[in-house]
């Protein structure tokens, strides 16, 4: 029988005490303090929580008894409900990463998610609709332009179609990721994992910025939010970033609503304007990779989703048929 003593740890055992000290302080909560993304923790978090119920898990340590026959009870558990197979697959992946890392750890031997079937992702497209170039352009159009918030609005629904860009990076941009590389602007996007990209910034956008900063005349706050409230009723403190839900709400849904977009595209939300860009850029023969790179995609494989080509609808057999 192995002694904990000698479990090894990189190139030496652990000691006793060592080995103790992972029951002492479990390590799945270091694991969860490794998820930069707040979101994606707390989703984490809800799965972890979920099988940990299901099997009856009480102490840390009880994660060395799991065994795949656990895992595959606990999936076809969750088939039986009213879940979406991306939200399966992301259970899944939860407690694989989770068990992964305790193997790291030396907490447990072995990962027991390995071998245990997925649903099948949608290997075509992805079920986020995309908008239309003339949806697109009278979304762009909706915000008033002699007012301060519709000029700001109409530099927001620029930054997010011209560039698919996520609305939590969106409101992450201080004045000073807005910069010059290279002779041409650029913004700095904090993306997930923490991963910086650089973005060049279209003509459209640029001038829609330019008008936006000079109205709100806060160019010269660069470490400052780039978008901000317009006026705060509250506390009448303006320089704070936007949030995120607002910026889904009182803009995106907002003007989408104004134009007709939310009745014309069942499952519209503010990640449209996201795949619009993507599928756009695609459309017309940008490189997949480069697109990739754009959108933050730590997969290609997720980049593809958004690769709409081989189904315009205006090639479709359908316009084929005719009755003489």
């Amino acid at each position: 029988m192995t002694t904990p003593a000698r479990i090894h740890s990189g190139s030496r055992a652990l000691t006793a005490r060592e080995f103790q000290g992972l029951s002492d302080v479990p390590p799945e909560l270091e694991w969860f303090a490794n998820i930069p993304n707040a979101k994606t923790r707390e989703a984490y978090r809800l799965d972890i929580t979920d099988f940990t119920a299901f099997v009856g898990i009480d102490r840390p340590e009880e994660f060395r008894v799991i065994t795949r026959a656990h895992v595959i009870a606990w999936r076809k558990d969750i088939e039986r409900r009213p879940l979406a197979p991306a939200t399966v697959r992301r259970k899944l992946s939860a407690l694989s990463s989770l068990f992964e890392y305790l193997c790291e750890r030396n907490a447990v031997l072995y990962n027991p998610v390995r071998g245990v079937k997925r649903p099948k992702a949608n290997g075509n497209e992805g079920t986020t609709p995309a908008l239309s170039d003339a949806q697109a352009r009278a979304l762009l159009k909706a915000p008033p332009a002699d007012t301060l918030k519709g000029v700001r609005d109409r530099a927001i629904l620029a930054t997010l179609l011209f560039h698919g860009i996520r609305r939590e990076e969106l409101c992450k941009l201080r004045v000073r990721d807005y910069q010059r590389r290279e002779g041409i602007m650029h913004f700095r996007v904090e993306g997930k994992g923490d991963k910086v990209r650089f973005i060049p910034v279209s003509t459209e956008t640029q001038r829609l910025i330019h008008a936006y900063v000079e109205a709100a005349k806060h160019g010269e706050d660069l470490e400052g939010p780039l978008f901000r409230p317009v006026k705060n009723n509250t506390t009448g403190e303006i320089r704070k970033p936007l949030h995120p839900k607002l910026v889904y709400q009182e803009i995106v849904q907002r003007y989408g609503k104004a134009v007709g977009i939310t009745v014309d595209v069942h499952g519209f939300c503010v990640h449209s304007l996201r795949a619009t860009a993507a599928t756009n850029a695609l459309a017309h023969n940008a490189d997949i990779a480069k697109v990739q790179e754009w959108l933050g995609h730590a997969n290609v494989s997720t980049t593809r989703l958004y690769d709409r080509r081989n189904s315009r609808p205006e090639e479709s057999p359908t316009f084929k048929v005719e009755y003489e």
